[in-house]
C-alpha cells in the first residue's frame, strides 16, 4: 500500500498523480491486478480524464464550480458544503487494471486528483490486489 501525499495550492485544482501511480505499480510484484485508489476526504475527488492537456483539469474544476453554486443557501454550517457536492459528483475511489505492471489507460487517460476545497495537505491510498490471469 503507498500513502501519497498531495499539498494543494488553490481553492479548486485537479493535480495529476499518474506518474506517481505508474512508479509504485512497476516496483511492485503485482505484475497483473487491481490497482485501488482511495481520496479519504469529503471536499475532495478523483476521476480519470485526459492529462495532456493542463487547460482539460481547469475546465473540469470551472465546469464543476458552474454547475454548483456557491450562492445555494446550504444548510452545512462549515462553509464548504459546495466541496462536499463536487467530491459526490465525481467519487473518492478509482478502480484500474493492471497489466504487465502497468496500468490499463488509453493513450490520453491520466489518473487525477480533485481539490475542492483547498489549498491543504491530502492524501491518496493506493493498494494493488494480483490477479491470476487464465488464458
Amino acid at each position: 500500500m503507498l500513502e501519497l501525499n498531495i499539498v494543494t495550492h488553490k481553492k479548486y485544482e485537479g493535480i495529476n498523480i499518474t506518474s506517481e501511480v505508474v512508479k509504485f505499480i512497476a516496483e511492485s510484484n503485482v505484475k497483473n491486478g487491481i490497482c485501488y485508489l482511495l481520496v479519504p476526504h469529503t471536499t475532495a475527488g478523483i476521476t480519470i480524464n485526459e492529462g495532456a492537456d493542463p487547460k482539460v483539469l481547469e475546465d473540469i474544476v470551472g465546469a464543476v464550480d458552474s454547475i454548483i453554486p456557491t450562492r445555494y443557501e446550504f444548510k452545512h454550517w462549515g462553509g464548504n458544503s459546495p466541496s462536499h457536492l463536487k467530491s459526490s459528483l465525481f467519487g473518492t475511489t478509482l478502480t484500474i487494471l493492471v497489466r504487465d505492471r502497468k496500468p490499463v489507460l488509453g493513450e490520453w487517460q491520466a489518473i487525477i486528483f480533485l481539490e475542492f476545497d483547498g489549498p491543504r495537505k491530502r492524501k491518496a491510498i493506493i493498494e494493488l490486489l494480483p490477479v491470476i490471469l487464465k488464458h
